[in-house]
């Protein structure tokens, strides 16, 4: 079963209607989805759909040529091509009127292997595709390729898409289409510890326990997921280990540079380069304090891909009990009861996400252009937080909001906490809005006590709506 993407695929439909040549570019991280979004949009056209292999350049076209004869010309098989120049000839040639799709899925293999084929391949769509009704489609993982390679004004090719799509996470909503038999509580788990990776919820399985799907795919030697950040890493990077403690440190806590460098024993200069390609892999994320951006003291690095931040926080210590067949049980001692201390950041994360979809809805007092989270001075000059900040920035408006993923409900002491904060992101801001997410519920108390004008408290279910 497809699920989701109903943007991406209103993309690729408007694109294919559109007469004569026309390009898009998909790029995303390793297990995304990309493959299965193309071949979703394919599957009722004609079409010709080649994976490019990590090969030579004439490996590739002999492989390409034969893929593209079984899908569009079956009447030649056995036909064979060496020669890039002639294979697009022969494209051209078979390509008539009528509408056909061209995808070539990892073209970064093709063009590492030969520096010649971007530049030839430029010369093929000027001389040759760009004059046939054809809709090209190329695709690829290592998004530093796909942005420098093909996206940026230097690469051959640049000037000749219709558009791009760079291909993100679902998020918590479409996340939870993959596991529909679980409670909220329960699809909200399975997407923090999966990211809203596609391949990585694709593996969980309703019919199990939530608790038996963790151990298959994480606590145990053949889990899919019991060595996946190593395998991804050596994809992207030719040595990991830098990267490898970077996300380590960031793991356990060291979210500063200094604090990194502390851990790591790394310099500035190598740990800006690191962190640089983690940002533009989507591990980690630099993240600034809302209303607060331009002050550089106030800069996290945090690790934002669920899978990530779930694998360094539980796996390293559990592989001895993993390797010798207890990896069952480790999880039901050491992890099971920590999931709503590890799920916290992540809620509050799908709690910004809320704020932006209902926001912009207008179903909050104002319209969300921005959300995030503050951190700074309370008015006790004491170190303080607030959870949820949205921004209005069309007049100048906020909510502020407080998030537990905790088996205890929001009390007196909580409500109040946040009440208190009021006044510290920027005072050009009216604050019209309190909002509460509890995973538990609230206190009595506080069901009769909160301003029922400008407070919404809100329940993890409210998010699922």
């Amino acid at each position: 079963m497809f699920i989701g993407r109903e943007q991406e695929l209103k993309i690729l439909n408007e694109t294919y209607d559109k007469p004569g040549f026309q390009m898009t570019v998909i790029y995303g991280r390793r297990r995304i989805g990309k493959s299965r979004l193309i071949t979703e949009f394919i599957k009722d056209k004609k079409a010709s759909y080649y994976v490019a292999s990590q090969t030579s350049l004439e490996d590739n076209v002999r492989k390409w040529g034969g893929q593209f004869i079984d899908d569009i010309a079956p009447e030649l098989e056995g036909a064979e091509f060496s020669d890039l120049e002639n294979f697009f000839k022969f494209v051209g040639n078979t390509c008539k009127d009528e509408r056909v799709i061209i995808a070539l899925d990892e073209i970064p293999y093709v063009a590492e292997a030969d520096e010649s084929f971007l530049s030839r391949f430029q010369i093929a769509i000027d001389t040759i595709l760009a004059k046939k009704n054809i809709y090209l489609i190329i695709c690829g993982s290592a998004i530093s390729f796909m942005e420098k390679e093909i996206l940026s004004e230097k690469s051959p090719v640049f000037g000749r898409r219709t558009n791009q799509i760079f291909l993100k996470p679902f998020d918590y909503l479409d996340s939870a289409k993959f596991v529909p038999k679980y409670s909220a509580e329960e699809k909200a788990i399975v997407y923090g510890v999966t990211g809203g990776v596609a391949k990585y919820l694709s593996l969980f399985d309703d019919r199990l326990s939530l608790d038996q799907n963790i151990i298959n795919n994480y606590f145990t030697s053949s889990g899919y997921l019991f060595e996946e950040p190593h395998n991804l890493l050596t994809q992207e990077f030719r040595t990991i280990n830098t990267y490898n403690s970077v996300i380590e440190a960031c793991s356990n806590g060291a979210n500063k540079v200094n604090e990194i460098s502390d851990r790591t024993h790394e310099s500035t200069a190598t740990l800006s380069y690191v962190l640089k390609n983690l940002m533009t892999v989507g591990v980690i994320s630099k993240v600034f304090a809302i209303t607060d951006e331009k002050n550089k003291k106030k800069v996290s690095y945090e690790i934002t891909d669920g899978m990530y931040r779930f694998w360094y926080r539980f796996v390293p210590m559990a592989r001895t009990a993993i390797e010798m067949g207890r990896g069952d049980v480790y999880y039901q001692k050491y992890v099971k009861d920590k999931l709503h201390e590890f799920m916290g950041e992540i809620f509050e994360y799908m709690c910004r996400y809320y704020v932006l979809l209902k926001g912009m809805d207008g179903e909050l007092g104002c319209f969300v252009t921005n959300a995030g989270k503050w951190w700074g001075n309370g008015h006790d000059r004491k170190p303080t937080d607030i959870d949820v900040v949205g921004i209005d920035n069309t007049s100048n408006k906020a909510l502020i909001g407080e998030c537990k993923f905790k088996n205890e409900q929001i009390d007196k002491g909580i409500y109040e906490a946040l009440m208190d904060r009021k006044g510290l992101i920027d005072r050009k801001y009216e604050e019209v809005q309190f909002l509460f997410f509890s995973l538990s519920g609230y206190s009595k108390w506080v069901e009769e006590n909160a301003d029922k004008g400008k407070v919404k408290l809100l329940t993890l279910e409210d998010l699922y709506i």
